[in-house]
């Protein structure tokens, strides 16, 4: 019998298969593979540069992939168009927050459950304010007045209102203050406790990897090590490269 967290007793989320992607003659990934299993938390890290945000924008759609596959709870989704990829339950964080400046947070709130009938909106809107009581303080300004912090905060309240299958993380440590990076994974672990399955882009790999179920390490294009987040800690290629030690 099988421990419940074992990841081989858990259905497939995400599956990439030898993908590639080009920024005109610039190959940007190189036949990645990779998996995320449901309720897991996975872990990209590698330096700037290393594709990390080509993947992202690959699995929702914005970035072409060049070769392989993508499937979603086994369905290929390569070639399917981003607002698609969203009904089927893929909301991603973009890098830089990307909030609606002028629209009240509210608004912005709303926006992430465009691709939802109305059942339930007011409710999960009241349940973002309580993971993040400063949007709620501030709910009628315009998103554009927040803080760098907060932003973060609302760009990641506006995916979640999405009800995510499965959530993209695109850096959302960047540019922060250390407390409020704190705050940030603070709310990601709380996500990942309440069983929604994320996939997280970082920079910051100490934070990530401490976190993660399952880490995978990129370098130019390619997936170069994976294994459970605190076990690559651990692995001497990757303290050196990413940890400074």
């Amino acid at each position: 019998m099988r421990a419940l967290d074992d990841p081989v007793t858990r259905r497939t989320v995400l599956e990439i298969r030898g993908v590639a992607s080009h920024y005109g003659r610039i190959q940007a990934l190189r036949g990645i593979d990779l998996e995320v299993c449901e309720g897991q938390l996975v872990a990209l890290v590698g330096a700037n540069g290393a594709g990390k945000t080509t993947l992202l924008r690959t699995i929702s759609g914005v970035q072409p992939a060049s070769a392989g596959t993508i499937r979603l709870f086994g369905e290929d989704i390569t070639n399917l168009q981003p607002e698609k990829r969203v009904k089927l339950g893929i909301c991603q964080v973009p890098e830089g927050r990307q909030v609606f400046g002028p629209m009240s947070i509210e608004d912005n709130l709303r926006l992430g459950a465009y691709t939802r009938k109305g059942n339930g909106i007011a409710a999960d809107i009241e349940r973002m304010y309580e993971i993040f009581p400063i949007l709620k303080e501030k709910r009628q300004l315009p998103a554009g007045t927040l803080s760098g912090g907060q932003q973060q905060m609302l760009a990641m309240a506006r995916a979640l209102m999405g009800r995510p299958k499965l959530l993209l993380l695109d850096e959302p440590s960047m540019g922060l203050a250390p407390l409020l990076v704190e705050e940030i994974f603070r709310v990601v672990k709380r996500l990942k406790a309440e069983g929604i399955t994320v996939f997280l882009v970082e920079q910051n790999a100490h934070a990530a990897l401490s976190i993660a179920d399952l880490g995978y390490v990129i370098e130019t294009g390619q997936t170069i090590l994976t294994g459970p987040g605190p076990e690559l800690l651990q692995n001497e290629q990757v303290k050196k490269a990413y940890l400074g030690m």
